[in-house]
This record gives C-alpha cells, structure tokens and sequence, in this order.
C-alpha cells in the first residue's frame, strides 16, 4: 500500500479526535511541545524535525512531540492549529503559506533562484531578505520565523514526455493553492490545477490531472512516478520550507528557552543541509529502478531558455500580488543573490 492510500485512511474523525486531545492540556504549564510538519516519515522536513527535537531534548527538561503530514490534517490545518495555540511549531512551505503572506509567494518565481546546491545554501544563511525581511512579514501573523531551508530541486512528473513549453500546453498540473504558483504554469502553458496533497495521486491515478511538480525525493516518497513516470528537470526553482512558532508562545518563554529554541533551529538547519547533500541523486536512483516506464529529461541550456523567456511575467504578477511592499522584497532578493553569486 502507498502512503497516499495509507492517508486516505485517515478519517476525519480520528484527525478531530488528536486535536482534541493536543489541546486538552494548557500550553503554559505543558513539559511537551507539539511540533507538525507536511511530509512522511522520513522526509526532508521529518528528519529536520527530529534533529530539532534532539537538540531541544539533549540541552533541556522539555520534550518534542512531532505530528506527521495527515495525522492532524491537512497543511492548512495544521497552520490554523499552530496560530490558535494548540501547536507550539509548525513547518510548512510558503506554497501554503502563500495564502497568508503573499510575499512568501517570492520562491515561485522561476529561475529567480540559483540551481547549484552550494550558492542556494548560502543564500539561505546570508540574505537579508530572508534572515532579517520575512520574519518581519510571519510575525503580522502571529508566527514567529525561525528559520527557512531548501529541501532540493523542483521537478515535473508528466503522462508523457516534454521537452518545452508547447509540449506544456492545456496540460492539467497540480499545484498548491498558491495564486503566484498557478501563474508560473500559466505562463508554462499548462493549465494550473490546485489540489490538497492527499488527492494528488489519485487524480494522477484516474488521469483527472496530468501532472505535478515536487522535489525528487518527494515524487519517489510519495510513489508519484508510478502513476506519473515522466520526469521533466526544468531547473525553475527549489522547494523552500519554514519553521515558525506561534509568537504568544514564544514571546512567553524565558530568554533562555528562547535561545534554545533559536539554537535548535540553527542545529537542525546545519544537519538538514548534510542529508539532502546528494539526496536527489539517491531518489533518482531509486526511482529508475523501481520502474522500467519511467523516463528522466534534463533540459539543455537552450530547452530552459525557452522557459525562462515566460518568467518576467510571472515576476509582475508578483509585484502586483504584493505591491511595494513585495517589489522592495524581490529587489533585496535580487541583491541578496547577486552578492552571494559574487563570492
């Protein structure tokens, strides 16, 4: 059985039932921290979660209780969850939370970011835009930005193969409910479809969709390839993902539960950038052997061009999504990058 099969098991009762229960016991005297994130056991944001847990574990008295993706809802319930209080910490990428922050719809600009590992990685610990602008933008929500991270490249998986933008063309691609995200495959060609996680597959299973985009290690977790087998490398972006506290908690800790917390944001960043090191490689791998229909293209320099000539427009929907606000960000992104590609 795949795990979507296995979330489609999960009822709505028994998601009620847990939420009830998290929230039996007041936040303030409470020894356990509740901590959900969007993936599966074993993900890239679960495997962040426990090195956040082993941090806090090893240098306090409290405890960390990590929620897999569907054991309290969907994405938007878990961030509703965490802003009411019932969740102390929640991880989850700016594609949902997009709907909240619009200006975290800025990592859905394609080929915005750089495609080498090394330049994404230390963009994400030097830019101001993200250390210094976006917590700014989280806490008018409530939510108090710990840190952001990559988790890797985005990839397309397809019905059949494509090579450019007319192959996109009237294609149904899933995608978040993101607005600036829909916009990125409108100018693809294709025609944007947003859909919860838990339906993905089986809309790729009955051909409702066409297709859909997530990193590698995702698409060979989550079984896309079966039901989705054509790989299309694009190189238009990086998945992005976040780490927030609701910010009455946080603001009611004691400077040094602050700093511990800080402190196992940082620790867990440091050790997630170790485990995706060559962590697409790996799922690509195992993806190729798992199934014989499964078929991997790599655009030329020539093939993204043909992409990247649709991005500006994309660019201004951005700005015009966010207003100046939003254009001041994507201008600091912009400098941030150029700097950090400098050195």
């Amino acid at each position: 059985m795949n795990k979507s099969t296995m979330l489609r098991k999960i009822t709505g009762a028994t998601t009620l039932t847990l939420a009830a229960a998290i929230g039996a016991t007041s936040v303030a005297n409470a020894a356990t921290w509740r901590y959900a994130h969007e993936e599966y056991d074993g993900d890239v944001q679960d495997v962040y979660a426990e090195f956040f847990k082993e941090y806090v574990e090893e240098n306090s008295d409290h405890q960390i209780q990590i929620f897999e993706f569907g054991q309290l809802g969907e994405s938007d319930d878990i961030m509703e969850q965490t802003q009411n209080g019932i969740l102390q910490f929640v991880n989850q990428s700016p594609g949902f939370t997009g709907a909240l922050i619009p200006e975290a719809q800025i990592f859905f600009i394609p080929y915005l970011m750089p495609t080498d590992m090394d330049t994404v990685v230390e963009f994400f610990r030097e830019s101001d835009a993200i250390n210094e602008m976006f917590p700014e933008l989280y806490a008018e929500k409530g939510l108090e930005l710990l840190k952001m991270y990559p988790e890797g490249e985005m990839v397309i998986t397809l019905d059949e193969k494509a090579s450019s933008p007319e192959d996109l063309q009237n294609k149904k691609i899933r995608v978040m409910t993101n607005p600036l995200l829909s916009a990125t495959y409108e100018a693809f060609g294709a025609t944007p479809t947003p859909l919860p996680w838990g339906e993905v597959y089986g809309a790729l299973q009955t051909n409702m969709i066409d297709g859909q985009e997530n990193p590698i290690f995702w698409i060979e977790s989550g079984g896309l390839y079966e039901v989705s087998p054509n790989l299309l490398f694009t190189g238009h972006g990086w998945f992005t993902t976040a780490i927030m506290a609701n910010q009455d908690f946080y603001n009611g800790l004691s400077e040094e539960d602050q700093k511990l917390v800080q402190e196992a944001a940082d620790y867990a960043f440091d050790k997630i950038i170790g485990h995706i090191d060559g962590l697409a490689e790996e799922s690509l791998e195992k993806i190729t052997e798992a199934s014989d229909e499964v078929t991997v293209t790599k655009l030329n320099e020539e093939q993204i061009q043909a992409f990247r000539e649709r991005a500006p427009q994309v660019e201004e929907r951005f700005i015009e999504m966010t207003g100046e606000r939003g254009e001041e960000l994507l201008n600091q992104f912009k400098e941030d990058l150029k700097e950090v590609q400098s050195n």
